[in-house]
């Protein structure tokens, strides 16, 4: 009772927080571009939080979180659309929905499909936001008492589930964190301010790399290659049929189900880094054990809806509870959050303990805007659907371009620098590669986000644990192995080993089949040297700098023991073997229309041309040429979209006081906004 009457005020503040209409309105935004993005398969709301980043700077707290909230919550819901009409996973956590979803779709009867899947997104997505609400309310006490040992503990916790549950090959994920913890030391240390694979003669590298980087490139780009290699329309037919109540009375039917799998998708999401690679398939598979007759699974079954539905919505608010408690992130898209909330405001507000202390009014004002942007988002699915299945018959190929378009000008945003979009370039081939061969790309992710906090956890932890050592050993002891950290550890080596046991069933990059032993080994060789040019710069820091050198050298020496791991198994071996994953030898991307390389050229083009003419004058060129040559327009119709998609840019640079990337052209000539 306590508890409750200490919560109650700041439970009260944040509903008057969220009933400003300013902070309605942009939740509403949110909810809109979160919808936007989630109609376009494998975008999500990693790259869509990734866009938003470069605007969060100094943004009103609440109105950034507004936007982020709604955005976060609606994308689940919007990825139905990618399922249902064009039988391509909207994202990871939709993959199951294909199964029956498309199969209803192409019986005329999407429209039921529909409904079914956004009833059930709308109650799993509540029943997050009130799991949410209570176990805040229960755990605030106790994660109030987390020192630094215990946060180090918890970030190690973090670590460890995202690593071995990534995918089926365990281990994989353990160098896919690690080398993401290694790119996310690059710049100067936290404690001496030693650099870390940088050079002050190259000084881009110095401050280390943006996170809104690192989420474009790892993720928005590997997906619209793909996409634009196949060079048609996401789907084929806009007919949606009826059957829109049928579908809400399906879910009615099935409630228990949906109940369920809600609590499936809370529990999942509360488990660090596993969220929305397994969650759907956790659900489906709950949904075939409990129903009599099998046969209809694959072929059009609603139960096989209702399941996924229920659970990968109700897992964002179960995502919530790690990162606003621990400040570890739950999912892809957790880690953007946390990484745009220190950008709100002033910067004074940070996950974890502290924000439970101190911003607890602002804690529940994101519980409350998550359940209020699910029933929006739920309304605006339907209205909206009609259309959005009108959109997704337009070819992908004349979408791309202003893709590429939002993605660099948000990059840019991130540093103002030229090499803003070199380092997208760069990433982005990357996170293609991590693609192609099967490597999870949220644990690198997780991994980029969470290596300054456990390095300044693991910093703080040793130079307190050596002043209590030095008072007493009783102290010292008492200090770094107290009641919870105990726990801790308890629960990290039983998730180890649970993990390292089913991690064989988690596919975190789909169903990617084994293709040659060629491709696969040279990537993983590509990444073993990087790992060793970062273990060895880190060994080469000098003494007086030596606690920056301790972290990379533990992350490092560690991913090369897994790569280690990795040579040998490849060595030992068939190449059946799904170690050796490729997509392009086996899978999607081996029946493209279009190559990789010469797709990957487009985008290369672009940043070629802002780096000579700048970007408006290089966009001009880019978009008229692309939808020529590539996308085979009229010249007519090339210069017509390439003057809307200037007007775009010009417009959100005015409105919101943004530069565009400049050139040498830039640096020659003194010339007018917007070409300068």
């Amino acid at each position: 009772m306590d508890i409750l009457l200490q919560a109650l005020p700041a439970l009260f503040d944040a509903f008057e927080l969220i009933l400003q209409p300013v902070v309605l309105g942009y939740l509403i935004m949110g909810v809109i571009m979160g919808l936007a993005v989630g109609v376009f398969p494998g975008l999500g709301g990693i790259a869509g939080l990734s866009l938003l980043l470069p605007f969060m700077f100094g943004m009103d707290p609440v109105l950034g979180l507004a936007l982020m909230v709604g955005m976060v919550a609606v994308v689940p819901t919007s990825d139905t659309f990618a399922s249902v009409l064009m039988g391509i996973p909207g994202s990871s956590a939709s993959q199951a929905t294909v199964l029956d979803g498309f199969p209803l779709a192409k019986k005329g009867e999407a429209a039921r499909a529909l409904s079914a899947a956004f009833a059930s997104s709308l109650f799993g997505g509540l029943v997050g936001a009130v799991f949410l609400t209570f176990f805040i309310l229960i755990a605030r006490p106790i994660v109030l008492k987390f020192g630094t040992p215990e946060m180090l503990m918890i970030t190690i916790f973090g670590l460890s589930m995202v690593a071995i549950l990534a995918g089926r090959v365990a281990i994989k994920g353990v160098v896919a964190a690690g080398l993401g913890m290694l790119v996310g030391t690059i710049g100067e240390g936290d404690s001496a301010g030693a650099l870390r694979m940088a050079s002050y003669d190259f000084p881009y590298l110095t401050d280390g790399l943006k996170l809104v980087i690192v989420g474009l490139g790892i993720f928005a780009i590997p997906e619209i290659i793909a996409l634009l290699r196949q060079d048609r329309s996401i789907s084929e037919n806009a007919k949606l049929g009826g059957g829109w109540f049928d579908g809400v009375r399906d879910w009615w039917t099935n409630k228990w189900l949906s109940i369920r799998c809600s609590i499936i998708g809370v529990i999942v999401g509360v488990i660090p880094g596993l969220g929305g690679s397994v969650v759907d398939w956790i659900a489906y598979g709950h949904a075939v054990q409990t129903t009599q007759d099998k046969s209809q699974f694959g072929k059009g079954e609603i139960r096989g809806i209702v399941g996924p539905e229920s659970s990968n919505n109700a897992k964002e608010g179960g995502g919530l509870v790690p990162t606003l408690l621990f400040g570890i992130p739950g999912s892809g898209s957790m880690a953007i959050f946390i990484g745009a909330i220190a950008l709100l405001g002033s910067g004074d507000i940070e996950v974890g303990p502290s924000m439970l202390k101190s911003n607890l009014d602002i804690t529940y004002s994101i519980v409350w805007m998550l359940a209020f942007a699910n029933v929006v988002g739920t309304l605006l699915c339907i209205a909206a659907s009609g259309g959005i299945a009108r959109l997704t018959t337009i070819r992908f190929t004349l979408i791309a371009p202003f893709l590429f378009m939002l993605i660099s000008f948000a990059a840019f945003q991130s540093g103002q620098n030229l090499m803003d979009l070199v380092a997208l370039f760069a990433l982005g081939l990357l996170g293609i590669m991590l693609r192609r061969f099967d490597w999870s790309r949220p644990a690198f992710l997780i991994g980029f986000v969470l290596s300054d906090p456990a390095e300044t956890f693991a910093n703080q932890a040793v130079q307190i644990a050596n002043f209590r050592f030095r008072e007493s050993m009783e102290a010292g002891l008492q200090y770094i192995f107290s009641p919870i950290v105990i726990v801790l550890v308890i629960v990290t080596i039983l998730s180890i080993v649970l993990g390292i046991r089913q991690a064989k069933n988690i596919m975190a990059e789909g169903n990617v089949k084994s293709g040659s032993k060629r491709a696969p080994l040279i990537f993983l060789i590509v990444i073993f040297a990087y790992i060793i040019a970062a273990y060895w710069n880190a060994a080469l820091i000098p003494d007086h700098s030596s606690a920056d050198r301790i972290f990379p050298l533990f992350v490092g020496g560690v991913s090369i023991l897994g790569c280690i791991i990795l040579i040998i198994q490849m060595i030992r071996v068939d190449e059946t073997n799904t170690i050796f994953a490729d997509r392009e030898a086996n899978g999607d991307d081996e029946n493209a229309t279009y190559g990789l390389w010469p797709t990957l050229a487009w985008f290369g083009f672009l940043l070629v041309l802002c780096a000579v003419i700048g970007f408006i004058l290089a966009l001009a060129i880019f978009l008229v040429s692309f939808l020529r040559v590539r996308a085979g327009l009229s010249w007519t119709h090339s210069i017509l979209y390439m003057i809307a998609g200037i007007t775009f840019m010009c417009f959100m640079a005015w409105v919101l006081g943004r530069d565009f990337p400049p050139g040498i052209l830039q640096a020659t000539f003194n010339l007018p906004w917007p070409l300068k």
